[in-house]
């Protein structure tokens, strides 16, 4: 796990097993060749994304397949962040987010304490642009204003296998992208300890 401070709240990128990520592309694909299954996991009015599909997979298959895996990096994050241990790991929602060429994701936060995204598939080439400055595709995290020796962005040009943990509160936005293909990433929200997420807690 590497933790980065860019800038204020504390940012960890890690790497997902490959037989984890390859378990949750197939299951994706199955909810996808299912259409009354695709109807019941359909999750995109909960959502701001500007994307295709926005699916919620079954907390059986999170809790076999996932649950351990995240709980685990939540517990290392705080514990590196705050040299506390979290007893709490409490899974709000998880769902899965299908972007496909000039789809996009607005700036915005989410819900319980500590917010995460994985990837899963990424088009070949995807911050491909005529600009010199390539964020087509890539997520911005952004907090504050630009000032001396401080930087308000942090851009992550994701890679299949990525994963990121931050503060819920940590504003943040999916680019769009000009290239064929399947952009598909998961995104997650949970609650820990309430005595440690509470910085004035006595």
């Amino acid at each position: 796990m590497k933790v980065l401070s860019p800038f204020g709240p504390k940012i960890a990128i890690i790497r997902i097993p490959k037989n984890i990520v390859n378990k949750i592309n197939q299951e994706v694909d199955k909810i996808l060749d299912d259409k009354k299954r695709l109807r019941k996991s359909d999750y995109s009015n909960k959502l701001v994304g500007q994307v295709k599909q926005e699916i919620r997979l079954d907390l059986k298959f999170i809790q076999k397949n996932l649950l351990k895996f995240i709980g685990s990096n939540v517990k290392k994050y705080i514990k590196k962040c705050t040299n506390k241990n979290t007893n709490k790991i409490s899974l709000r929602n998880l769902w899965v987010v299908r972007q496909f060429k000039n789809e996009y994701n607005p700036i915005h936060f989410h819900n319980g304490n500590i917010s995460g995204v994985g990837y899963l598939k990424i088009p070949k080439n995807i911050t491909k642009s005529r600009k010199r400055l390539k964020t087509n595709g890539t997520i911005d995290f952004i907090h504050g204003s630009k000032s001396f020796l401080n930087d308000s962005l942090f851009n992550h040009n994701p890679k299949v296998g990525d994963m990121i943990l931050f503060p819920n509160y940590l504003m943040h936005t999916a680019y769009p992208f000009q290239r064929e293909g399947e952009r598909r990433s998961f995104s997650f929200n949970i609650d820990i300890d309430k005595k440690i997420f509470d910085i004035f807690h006595g």
